[in-house]
């Protein structure tokens, strides 16, 4: 059964989704700031984060900062915020998705589904490894070496890395890295890309500002070169 962690500070934001996902066989904690929020996901190891960026104790960035300091469970920021700038500030600092209020709970769902499964080992996958002269994947074991140290990822870092590797050489097109990491509503979500590239560039490449391994095609995708 998948446990889910609902941060929010408004009761009835709350409520709507403690019933929802509850009525949908979910496993459901709540948390009303962000302090809360970190000690029960400490506790209660949840598969997946539903957080609200407006917390009155500490900015969502902050608590999405402290979950990303020890575990790589999906998170999805719910907010009320339009700015696209704050949008790459919650992907950036790990997020994994962004719904703004006012949401459906049909959208929430499919997309508390996509990250969840995105999250999970794929069955059968071959042993095999690449390695590059900065850093190693292991696509079984979904980890990446750099200079004898394992690199954190997020699942969907993970995921676009996965994604373009298996392609290696080849040009993957934005809207298939789009809809392969995130699903078929995010054809059109070129920033999620930009701001993706740019987490992996930083912790991969040995100069990411003149990236050797994740290569820009200018409006068309990127591509892997080993």
């Amino acid at each position: 059964m998948t446990r889910v962690l609902v941060v929010d500070d408004e009761p009835q934001i709350v409520r709507a989704l403690v019933i929802n996902l509850k009525a949908r066989k979910y496993e459901v904690d709540a948390a009303h700031d962000g302090a809360s929020a970190l000690e029960l996901a400490a506790a209660r190891h949840p598969d997946v984060v539903v957080l609200d960026l407006g917390l009155p104790d500490m900015d969502g960035v902050e608590v999405i900062k402290g979950l990303r300091g020890w575990t790589r469970v999906p998170i999805i920021v719910l907010s009320a915020r339009h700015a696209s700038d704050e949008k790459v500030e919650a992907l950036d600092a790990g997020a994994d998705d962004y719904v703004t209020k006012p949401f459906g709970m049909d959208e929430l769902l499919a997309r508390m589904r996509a990250a969840v499964r995105r999250a999970e080992p794929v069955a059968g996958e071959d042993g095999s490894v690449v390695v590059t002269d900065s850093f190693t994947v292991d696509l079984a074991a979904k980890k990446v070496n750099r200079d004898g140290t394992d690199i954190r990822l997020t699942p969907t870092e993970w995921h676009l890395l996965e994604v373009l590797v298996r392609n290696a050489g080849r040009l993957v097109s934005q809207t298939q890295l789009l809809q392969e990491v995130w699903g078929p509503a995010y054809r059109t979500e070129t920033n999620y890309l930009r701001v993706y590239l740019a987490q992996l560039r930083r912790k991969l490449e040995q100069d990411p500002s003149h990236p050797r391994h994740f290569i820009t095609e200018p409006g068309m995708g990127y591509r892997f070169e080993g």
